[in-house]
C-alpha cells in the first residue's frame, strides 16, 4: 500500500505558477506510475497528468499541454505538477494518484491509490 499526500493548493491568481507535491510513504515510490487528476465544480474527476516510474515519459491532457508539467523526484518519494499560465477554468480539486503499472492510464478507474486532494480556486 501507498499513501499519498498533496500540498501546495490554494488561492491563486490567473496567470500565476504554483507547484503541487505529492508526498509517497509506504510502498517503493519508483514501482508506481503517477497522476495527477482534477474535479471541477459539477464536473467529474478527469485526467491532466501522468508520468512513468522513473519519469522518462509524461502525458498531459490537451487542456494543460504546454501549460503544466509533471515530474517526480524518486529520492525524495515525490511527484509534483508544476502549473503555469493558470486560467479560471483551472480551478478544481486536484488529486494525486498512483497505481503499480509502469503503463499510463487516463481513467481514474485504473488507479489504485488517491490522496486526499487539495484546492486550487483561480481568480480573474
Amino acid at each position: 500500500q501507498v499513501q499519498l499526500v498533496e500540498s501546495g493548493g490554494g488561492l491563486v491568481h490567473a496567470g500565476d505558477s504554483p507547484r503541487l507535491s505529492c508526498a509517497a510513504s509506504g510502498r517503493t515510490f519508483s514501482n508506481f506510475f503517477m497522476g495527477w487528476f482534477r474535479q471541477g465544480p459539477g464536473k467529474g474527476r478527469d485526467f491532466v497528468a501522468a508520468i512513468s516510474f522513473v519519469g522518462t515519459r509524461t502525458y498531459y491532457a490537451d487542456s494543460v499541454k504546454g501549460r503544466f508539467t509533471i515530474s517526480r523526484d524518486n529520492a525524495k518519494n515525490t511527484a509534483y505538477l508544476q502549473m503555469s499560465s493558470l486560467k479560471p477554468e483551472d480551478t478544481a480539486v486536484y488529486y494525486c494518484a498512483a497505481r503499480p503499472y509502469n503503463s499510463n492510464s487516463f481513467d481514474a478507474t485504473q488507479y489504485n491509490y488517491w490522496g486526499q486532494g487539495t484546492q486550487v480556486t483561480v481568480s480573474s
